[in-house]
């Protein structure tokens, strides 16, 4: 086989291949535009009921309430959780001793710990605590992870030590050190983050089925669930959910893919 005939190969099924990916969203858009039973007969062309569909979505259910409300948990998950998370893997690499190795493996021991197990006693705390239906309740299960301290921690191992001590004698404080030259250095480890903890603040669902009990404080995932809870269900108004609800975190993604990708390698390293 010729090198040109290799390389036809490889592009057929590299495009099979992409199709093949792609299909799904495709299909999706396409559902949104068309009623429930077409789509259950398998109709693959546009439609004309994308209106009705989007109208009959915002008579059911309080759409662009709980989109705000997705939106502001995830804006606010994601930058606490950057901060907080940055700031302790930096700290357990440049400050690191003993105790604090114990201490670092003992979070990442938590890795192994299902949230269902810990579920309940939050739910009491939180309850006692009267943070049910509240953004504070939302957010403190999620700030620190030990996916993103372990991340943040195995960058920091290249930051070079000697501009520490170069700016400390300079007459730089910790947090100055922190802010103004950790931060800048490490903005594709922040992207990898921002992406990751940005995708699961959007598409968490148990914890806040749990915390928040009043409608108006639900998310998008949660509507998604109420909309195929019923006797029947509205595919045509469940896939335009499912796509308002994709789109903000794919936004995400394109924008700091290639961030992402080397973000994800320097932790890795």
């Amino acid at each position: 086989m010729t090198r040109r005939s290799s390389n036809i190969l490889t592009y057929i099924f590299l495009t099979i291949v992409s199709f093949v990916s792609i299909f799904p969203l495709i299909w999706m858009l396409i559902a949104t535009t068309n009623r429930s039973v077409d789509i259950v007969a398998g109709k693959l062309t546009i439609g004309t009921k994308f209106l009705e569909n989007y109208r009959n979505l915002m008579v059911s259910q309080d759409l662009w309430n709980f989109f705000g409300n997705s939106v502001k948990y995830s804006i606010l998950t994601t930058v606490c959780s950057l901060f907080i998370c940055s700031l302790a893997g930096y700290s357990f690499e440049i400050f690191h001793d003993k105790a604090k190795d114990i201490l670092f493996k003992l979070i990442l021991m938590t890795m192994m710990l299902p949230f269902v197990a810990l579920m309940v006693p939050l739910f009491q705390m939180f309850s006692k605590l009267n943070l049910l239906n509240s953004t504070l309740g939302f957010l403190l299960p999620s700030l620190s992870t030990p996916f993103l301290i372990m991340m943040f921690r195995q960058c920091a191992k290249s930051f070079p030590v000697e501009i520490i001590e170069a700016a400390r004698i300079d007459g730089l404080n910790e947090f100055q050190i922190f802010f103004k030259m950790f931060v800048p250095t490490m903005k594709s480890t922040y992207a990898a983050a921002t992406t990751i903890t940005f995708m699961n603040a959007w598409n968490n669902y148990l914890w806040p089925k749990v915390i928040m009990t009043k409608s108006s404080s639900q998310t998008m995932p949660m509507m998604l669930s109420s909309l195929t809870s019923g006797y029947v269900t509205d595919y045509g108004m469940l896939m335009l959910a499912v796509l308002l609800t994709t789109i903000p975190t794919a936004i995400v993604f394109f924008v700091l893919q290639k961030n992402f990708a080397e973000g994800i390698t320097g932790a890795v390293k």
